[in-house]
């Protein structure tokens, strides 16, 4: 199934659960969070919810023509308003090197530190496989950071993994229930964007100003861009507009399938 058709027969994507109160996104780098998943994370933050994000890197290689120097702290800002577009106060910056982050126990560490700080019962990242939705090429970045949130999310609730966070006062944290894959190429769950959702998750793509300049040489427009995003992924979950993900279940809800 391709991320942009239904699920065959009619049938469409369950809505991701909504009966939990902290959440996290935990990406690569400034602006990946606004391509599609803000607009979920306002929808959020409209119900009463606490949502955090954490970047590995400041993104300060991904302005072509302006020095790492200069871009790293313009992007850190344009992150932290398109954040508050969208009702997030708190953004975390881990200072892995943009371009070049590495899949190792330090960026797990890393991780596993913010969860157990903020102690989310979701968490959303983009997805770590090689192809993503629609079959294009992923980048590095996004799959090495992907699959060490997933992995940081079982770390957390274990006091055998990174002992020395409890020197810290960090107590495992084994309370996230769900782990959200935006951009994947088969979703299972699906989030209704349609309205003020979508409208401010293009406000926080927008705050990335001089970042989306540089894409393309007419430039990049937020609005038509995201509109067409989740008006194809509304159909599968049968709404105007929505934002797809494949989420993976950490701590089950009911008896395994197999029983």
């Amino acid at each position: 199934m391709n991320a942009f058709e239904d699920t065959g027969g009619g049938a469409l994507l369950p809505a991701l659960p909504e009966d939990w109160q902290r959440g996290m996104a935990v990406v690569a780098h400034p602006d990946d969070i606004e391509y599609g998943t803000a607009a979920a994370v306002a929808r959020w933050t409209t119900q009463g919810k606490s949502i955090t994000y954490l970047l590995a890197t400041r993104g300060e290689a991904g302005i072509d023509g302006m020095h790492p120097d200069q871009a790293g702290p313009l992007r850190e800002e344009e992150e932290r308003a398109g954040a508050r577009a969208v009702g997030v106060d708190v953004v975390e910056f881990l200072d892995h090197r943009d371009g070049v982050v590495e899949y190792s126990l330090a960026l797990r560490r890393d991780i596993v530190r913010a969860i157990r700080r903020h102690r989310p019962e979701v968490i959303v990242s983009g997805a770590f496989s090689v192809r993503m939705v629609g079959g294009m090429t992923n980048q590095s970045d996004h799959r090495v950071v992907g699959l060490a949130a997933l992995d940081a999310a079982r770390d957390a609730g274990n006091r055998w993994v990174f002992p020395e966070l409890e020197s810290e006062g960090l107590e495992p944290w084994g309370g996230v229930r769900l782990m959200c894959f935006a951009g994947a190429e088969r979703p299972t769950h699906g989030v209704d964007v349609t309205g003020d959702p979508m409208e401010r998750g293009i406000a926080s793509l927008a705050a990335h100003a001089e970042y989306t300049k540089g894409l393309g040489e007419q430039g990049f427009e937020p609005r038509p861009f995201l509109t067409w995003l989740g008006r194809m992924g509304g159909p599968a979950l049968g709404v105007e507009a929505a934002v797809l993900l494949d989420v993976h279940e950490l701590i089950p809800q009911g008896p395994p399938p197999w029983l």
